[in-house]
């Protein structure tokens, strides 16, 4: 069997192409496999699959997976179609897709080593530039993504995070249940749930179906819940009660240290949890909650808030005020109607 032969033959090609020669050159040394069609071979029009003659060709390369350590070229000459109905148009090759100037199994062996390193060290490993591999990596994330089918999701999570310095924000969007990443858009504005509405539709699902959204106590983000999700109830997430509630404790614990008391030193024992204070911390925490009973309240409605279930936002009824009407019924409903004024949660106490 000649090295030809034994290439055709390890590339798997398909009937009808062949390696017609094979040769190491360059510095450092590579593998170059030059890859031809039969003479009088018909290829499918892309566009019909109509078996034509070939019109003319051009030659082209791709990255294969290394030969030993050596790396490996493919280099053919690709056909163009004559189809009486399409005209002239190239051909696709089984070993590559269109405009990628590597293989297949390439491909395959990039996004493997994707799920295990950091792009850059896949580049150094391979040789190439992160830029190029960057591009595969998100041709086939891309089309995963427009894949799936979000007809199942019932419940999101809303949340913006920094994209870089210079607060430049995000809004991601994530399917509660299974904490996956559904949509990614720039802003923190109520268009980013306008976006999330248009892109469920597109992956097969609807806007009625979405039954709770979780959120900070963001304005918009409620705004664009109301107007693109009105079936939808509102939950405020309890990392955001808690925020809350612990800034307003706080501004109490400052309020009455203002007024006289006697809190020197006890900033960590009255901040955090109890189960995470020393003993120490603990019979301080005590004794100044029995001494100031304003302050006592204050981390008696803190603790609650943080044993409590998220609160949801129940819908203005129709003809009402614009914005939630009334709030659920547990206790750490209390933070929800103070949500953009910390001095009147303080009040509470």
């Amino acid at each position: 069997m000649t090295p030809e032969a034994l290439f055709t033959a390890a590339l798997q090609l398909e009937a009808g192409w062949k390696v017609s020669e094979c040769r190491f050159e360059g510095e450092p040394r590579r593998l170059l496999l030059k890859l031809d069609f039969e003479q009088g071979k018909r290829f499918g029009c892309p566009q019909c699959g109509k078996l034509c003659p070939t019109h003319d060709s051009s030659t082209k390369r791709w990255r294969h997976l290394n030969f030993f350590q050596y790396e490996c070229i493919l280099e053919a000459r690709v056909p163009r179609s004559h189809c009486p109905e399409h005209g002239v148009l190239s051909v696709a090759v089984p070993w590559a897709r269109e405009g990628s100037g590597f293989t297949l199994l390439f491909e395959a062996f990039v996004m493997l080593l994707c799920r295990e390193m950091p792009m850059a060290a896949v580049a150094d490993a391979l040789g190439e530039h992160d830029t190029r591999l960057w591009r595969v990596a998100a041709h086939y994330v891309e089309a995963a993504y427009a894949k799936n089918s979000w007809a199942e999701v019932r419940t999101i999570s809303v949340d913006e995070t920094s994209a870089r310095r210079g607060h430049r924000y995000v809004t991601n969007v994530l399917d509660a249940q299974t904490h996956k990443l559904l949509l990614m858009v720039e802003g923190r504005s109520a268009e980013a749930l306008e976006a999330f509405a248009h892109a469920l539709v597109a992956h097969g699902g609807k806007a009625q179906q979405i039954e709770l959204i979780s959120m900070d106590m963001s304005p918009a983000y409620q705004s664009g819940a109301s107007r693109f999700f009105p079936q939808a109830q509102i939950v405020f997430d309890p990392f955001h009660i808690m925020q809350m509630a612990g800034q307003a404790t706080d501004q109490v614990r400052k309020e009455l240290a203002r007024a006289g008391a006697d809190l020197k030193g006890s900033l960590w024992a009255l901040r955090g949890n109890e189960w995470t204070r020393s003993q120490e911390q603990r019979q301080q925490r005590s004794a100044l909650c029995n001494r100031y009973p304003k302050l006592g309240r204050a981390i008696g409605l803190r603790d609650i808030s943080r044993t409590s279930s998220p609160t949801k936002i129940k819908r203005p009824c129709a003809g009402g005020a614009n914005g939630p009407s009334s709030v659920g019924s547990n206790p750490s409903a209390s933070w929800q109607g103070a949500s953009k004024n910390i001095g009147a949660v303080s009040s509470l106490f």
